[in-house]
């Protein structure tokens, strides 16, 4: 495939795809390489790189072949492939096809996780900073299947969260649980209020009113 020269527009694409290299390697840990190439005719290189020890490779690193052929296949990602890096390390790999607003390939997001790295030494790195910090609450994240699930965990937490903190006062609970409802938008969803008067058991009279105030307070 003919690589075209890049406007400006796909260099701010590529751009914003930059944390998103950064995001991945930090929730992998050291042992998983990720690199954005860009697909430039002019300079078709890495203009992105995390954990780059993988391979020893840095940013201004030529794009590598196999690169390029996975882009031949027609997958805009590609099965997960098995690598041999020219220190040694067997990686398992994939590659995934970043596309500008004309569908046209202007970049290759790659992940490449070295096989070789003993097992705990990969468990540990993917653990959490600071894991003994860490303060393990009753109110975990919720993985909602829908609306309707995301709507009631959210008031749940938050209603556990307000009731458990001795520092507000019980006259000012319900007030401070809708403010938070409020400033996370949940009531600009449909039929939220009767949601959370149910949940929170007050009366959705009481939540326009704590509504209101809170919109007063603002203006």
């Amino acid at each position: 495939m003919k690589l075209q020269d890049l406007t400006q527009s796909d260099l701010d694409i590529l751009k914003s795809i930059e944390n998103i290299v950064d995001g991945i390697a930090a929730m992998y840990g050291q042992h998983t390489e990720v690199v954005l190439h860009s697909l430039d005719a002019k300079h078709p290189s890495v203009v992105k790189i995390a954990n780059g020890h993988v391979t020893g490779r840095e940013v201004g690193a030529p794009i590598t072949n196999l690169a390029l052929l996975k882009l031949k296949t027609g997958q805009d990602i590609s099965n997960s492939y098995l690598t041999k890096c020219t220190n040694g390390k067997t990686l398992r790999s994939i590659t995934t096809v970043i596309r500008n607003r004309k569908n046209q390939p202007i970049a290759l997001l790659c992940i490449n996780s070295d096989m070789d790295a003993p097992l705990q030494s990969v468990l540990r790195t993917m653990m959490p900073d600071n894991l003994l910090n860490i303060e393990v609450t009753s109110s975990p994240e919720t993985f909602a299947r829908n609306i309707d699930e995301a709507l009631h965990s959210t008031i749940d937490s938050i209603n556990h969260e307000v009731r458990s903190n001795p520092s507000i006062s019980t006259s000012q609970k319900s007030r401070e649980i809708v403010n938070q409802l409020h400033e996370l938008g949940i009531f600009e969803l449909k039929d939220s209020a009767q949601v959370a008067a149910t949940r929170l058991g007050i009366s959705v009279h009481s939540i326009y009113r704590y509504l209101r105030e809170i919109k007063a307070n603002q203006a």
